[in-house]
């Protein structure tokens, strides 16, 4: 998953949430496949939003239509992010992921699937949403399994913390959710931790914890496989207020 900056990564490293930021991400060095080259040199002219300029995106110009906006963060390889586009046609779906693997596999599911209601930004998402992103345009904020980063030395990576959720908070309309779900325990607590403090945020479930499986988010391959190990999961949905 694309993970963010320095509160895109950070717990409070950040200082200036705006000006600098610790990586919540490493570029990997797995190679592109040729299909996936392929896909990002053919589909990329006709399913990417360039933010190469840093400018706010014309989200309704980049979809042809104006419909409320799903923004993901790090969508790893997209099948479970073209799946729900897929399922939820009258949305509008933007996935910000950083690797170009991820992205090529994204556009390649995305042709041949015939969806017209995803775009892809493939970009660093904390630039993305420092600078391109209008205040009050995001309907739904979807960031699932993001990097743990368990050692304690690099917890402060984390994108889930205060500075994170503060810095996207003003970018959300009012009543839009922030989908969240990790399959590390700790790091689920500390997700919930920095939401329910979160001033303007409201927890959906009325126990003030975690959210039942939801049936709209797809199973990934990495989450089955986790199950089959016994590896929990935990789901959190709060509504901007």
């Amino acid at each position: 998953m694309d993970k963010i900056a320095e509160n895109p990564a950070k717990g409070s490293a950040l200082t200036d949430p705006l000006d600098r930021h610790v990586r919540s991400f490493v570029i990997r060095a797995g190679r592109m496949t040729p299909s996936q080259q392929r896909a990002l040199d053919e589909l990329g002219p006709k399913y990417l939003i360039d933010v190469s300029s840093l400018k706010t995106v014309d989200f309704d110009k980049a979809f042809g239509r104006k419909a409320p906006l799903v923004l993901e963060i790090g969508f790893g390889m997209g099948a479970s992010f073209v799946q729900m586009a897929q399922n939820d046609p009258l949305r509008n779906y933007c996935g910000i992921e950083v690797h170009p693997p991820g992205v090529g596999s994204c556009l390649k599911l995305i042709e041949e699937r015939q969806i017209t209601n995803v775009r892809i930004i493939h970009f660093d998402a904390f630039e993305v949403i420092k600078k391109c992103i209008a205040l009050q345009s995001i309907d739904v904020l979807q960031i699932f399994f993001p990097d743990p980063w368990p050692k304690k030395r690099h917890i402060k990576r984390r994108l889930i913390n205060d500075d994170f959720i503060a810095m996207v908070a003003p970018l959300l309309k009012h009543g839009a959710e922030v989908r969240l779900a990790t399959d590390w325990e700790e790091y689920a607590q500390q997700m919930l931790e920095v939401m329910s403090r979160a001033e303007g945020f409201s927890n959906t479930q009325a126990d003030g914890g975690f959210t039942p499986r939801p049936k709209w988010r797809p199973l990934t391959k990495f989450e089955q496989r986790g199950e089959r190990l016994g590896h929990g999961v935990w789901d959190l949905v709060f509504r901007r207020d």
